[in-house]
């Protein structure tokens, strides 16, 4: 019995190819896979002996021979494919271990030359795949290091394999290469011609709603569990950015709960261009604030509800220094997520050996055309949306100014807000956005003060929000992400203490929530657009 392996991605590649040595398996290799084999101590025989003809053209060509696919292709239940195949010398090849050149990783580089990018197209490889899968009734055909637990049990059956395990794995044989295809011809598309010389240009932007919805994407790891214990789940990404591209430094294995939280609270990080920090539980923030450092601002945002912080996930918009780590490991917490980490960061954190540390970079992979477009599934279909963008806060207000640009925030009262009211409403407002609907929330100028998230009503909204409140909610601003359908949302506001509110507006109510809020001296704003998040 043969079996052939080739492979980029070469993990637990040797103790693979040990289970099928002892299984009675010759080994056939090619180039770096048959070097690595070697030096695990395992006996090769190099495809060239094989094939009769050495690798040529820097390995452009090995594997593509009648030796080689004869040997795949060959039926064993057809008499006359057998006899083809012993006239011309060639033996039955009835395992084939291929996975194909990085060439995702190497298009998702933007240095990466055009003539580099196509030396990464595999020819051999795909060829391999499918003529393995093909021939999946009589030859195992396995491309995801994943899957080599499993083909060893199988291969430990009576009968060897079974046939619905041969159809499994010949199937995600086929999406393997389909997904390569479609990424090189994704990458190719966007290679710009000029006086025959190859350039690469940006990537063609993909329309919100194309006719037909193409989710490429390879699978970057297996997750603990999904929300719960007893639910699989996997990381997949199309590139490096933003959590495609993440570093794990240290701690447990990520669990899909852990990203959807350290996703919550990158979004939200990325809206602040001063030191931030927020502390997330559940997809929801407990805790936002900007200082003037990272480790100010971290101790601000956890004592805004330091009970909910506890095993919360952190984000910060700064590299960690060490005054911030040590800030954050005083206390429980599950993961950080942060642009990057300076080594003595890094040394702090060590300390906790099973906190998770997670570098990403998320504010360009929210700029990044990709993620214009959000995808989430639903029972027999998939939604698709725009990503919101909290666009109408993001200019800084000058406070110098004689007559300060809003940007879209209109004055509806009779009374104007103060410049700390301004900041207030500004910081409340990109927050309100990040929290699941119906969401009220209240702050000062540099931090959230109180949070009520994902209630039926607004009034429900407030009553969480002031009943979490660990300090005096006098003098606060408030947002709600959506307008106020009555003035009862808008009263409770004004009970609760805060003097200033930004709201969408466009209820056909409005005057009346204009009214109350004059009856209450509050300085109300209209955003001219809601944010819902469920």
């Amino acid at each position: 019995m043969r079996a052939l392996l080739s492979v980029s991605d070469k993990t637990n590649l040797a103790d693979f190819a040990r289970g099928l040595v002892a299984r009675g398996y010759e080994l056939v290799s090619t180039g770096g896979t048959a070097r690595a084999l070697a030096e695990a101590g395992l006996t090769v025989t190099l495809v060239s002996k094989v094939t009769g003809f050495p690798e040529m053209m820097d390995g452009r060509v090995k594997t593509l021979h009648p030796g080689v696919h004869g040997g795949i292709l060959a039926r064993r239940d057809r008499s006359d494919d057998m006899q083809a195949i012993a006239g011309q010398g060639i033996e039955p090849i009835d395992v084939v271990v291929v996975n194909l050149y990085p060439f995702a990783r190497a298009a998702a580089d933007r240095r990466t030359t055009v003539e580099a990018l196509i030396e990464e197209i595999d020819i051999g490889g795909p060829s391999l795949v499918r003529a393995a899968a093909k021939n999946f009734r009589h030859v195992v055909v396995v491309v995801d290091p994943a899957d080599y637990r499993t083909a060893t049990e199988q291969l430990d059956l009576p009968n060897g394999p079974s046939e619905a395990y041969r159809l499994s794995l010949a199937c995600k044989a086929f999406a393997h290469t389909r997904s390569y295809d479609d990424t090189i011809a994704s990458a190719l598309s966007s290679v710009e011609v000029a006086d025959g010389s190859f350039t690469r240009g940006a990537p063609p932007p993909e329309p919100l709603a194309p006719d037909t919805l193409a989710i490429k994407a390879a699978r970057l790891r297996t997750l603990r569990y999904g929300e719960n214990p007893h639910q699989t789940a996997a990381l997949y990404a199309d590139g490096a950015v933003g959590f495609g591209g993440a570093q794990v430094l240290q701690g447990k294995e990520l669990s899909y709960t852990n990203l959807l939280d350290l996703d919550a609270a990158a979004r939200l990080m990325i809206e602040f261009d001063e030191p931030a920090a927020v502390v997330v539980k559940h997809m929801n923030p407990c805790g936002v604030a900007t200082a003037a450092s990272l480790s100010e601002a971290y101790v601000m945002a956890r004592e805004v509800d330091p009970l909910s912080a506890f095993g919360g996930i952190v984000g910060v918009n700064r590299p960690l220094d060490r005054d911030t780590a040590t800030a954050i490991t005083s206390t429980f917490i599950e993961a950080v997520v942060a642009p990057e980490a300076d080594a003595e960061a890094r040394a702090v954190f060590a300390t906790k050996k099973n906190l998770r540390l997670v570098l990403a970079d998320c504010a360009p992979a929210a700029a990044d055309l990709r993620l214009t477009r959000e995808v989430r599934s639903i029972l027999g279909a998939v939604l698709v949306q725009e990503y919101d963008r909290v666009a109408e806060a993001a200019s800084p207000w000058d406070a110098s100014a004689a007559s300060p640009d809003q940007s879209d925030f209109r004055v509806v009262t009779a009374r104007q807000p103060t410049d700390e009211e301004w900041a207030a409403l500004r910081l409340a407002w990109r927050v309100s956005a990040h929290v699941k609907s119906n969401a009220v929330v209240f702050a000062v100028a540099d931090r959230l003060a109180a949070i009520g998230a994902g209630q039926m009503s607004r009034v429900d909204a407030v009553k969480v929000a002031t009943m979490k409140a660990t300090t005096d909610l006098s003098g606060t601003a408030a947002a709600s992400d959506a307008f106020f359908p009555f003035r009862d949302g808008l009263d409770a506001i004004a009970a609760a203490g805060a003097t200033a509110v930004a709201q969408p507006g466009g209820s056909v109510r409005d005057e009346e929530v204009i009214a109350a809020a004059n009856e209450h001296g509050i300085a109300m704003v209209f955003t001219g657009r809601r944010h819902f998040r469920h």
